[in-house]
């Protein structure tokens, strides 16, 4: 069976051509998935580290056969062929990958913990996610996504670009 797995990939990039960073992610990630949606694209704040530009945000809804240790590998190769270089945690970034979400798997490892241990606070990956599936139910929660869109304060971010 071809493409089993379903994922929710979050996007970001806040140096250099932000949209031609987040579309050259999206041609880089073929065909190791199979891309089924992409959300609108949102300008936001950043969050941590804070002195630094916006980002634009996006999350792709995508088919894999890739198990979630492999697509993690396959996200950090296309980070760093698209110029991400390691700096400190949560710096500027040309563009920065990550699993929001892998099946209904639930795993903690140190290198990977499914879904993303921080998607629930955060209005830049709860936006677009929301956008793409509202109804989704968060496999720890049990809440939906739209219900964890709805909590958060949707301060510092906008809609960039519709798609």
């Amino acid at each position: 069976m071809k493409n089993k797995h379903l994922t929710f990939i979050a996007l970001g990039s806040n140096l250099g051509d932000r949209m031609a960073n987040l579309e050259a992610a999206m041609g880089s990630l073929r065909p190791a998935l199979h891309i089924l949606a992409q959300s609108p694209v949102y300008e936001t704040a950043p969050w941590g580290y804070t002195n630094q530009p916006d980002f634009l945000n996006q999350v792709i809804k995508a088919k894999t056969d890739l198990s979630p240790e492999q697509l993690l590998a396959t996200l950090k190769s296309v980070e760093a062929t698209l110029g991400r270089v390691p700096t400190f945690r949560y710096g500027p970034r040309p563009i920065d990958l990550d699993i929001l979400l892998y099946d209904d798997l639930v795993i903690e490892t140190p290198q990977l913990t499914l879904p993303h241990p921080r998607l629930t606070e955060r209005a830049f990956v709860l936006y677009p996610l929301a956008d793409l599936d509202p109804d989704l139910r968060h496999p720890v929660s049990g809440l939906t996504i739209r219900q964890h869109r709805d909590r958060v304060k949707g301060q510092g971010i906008h809609l960039y670009q519709a798609i």
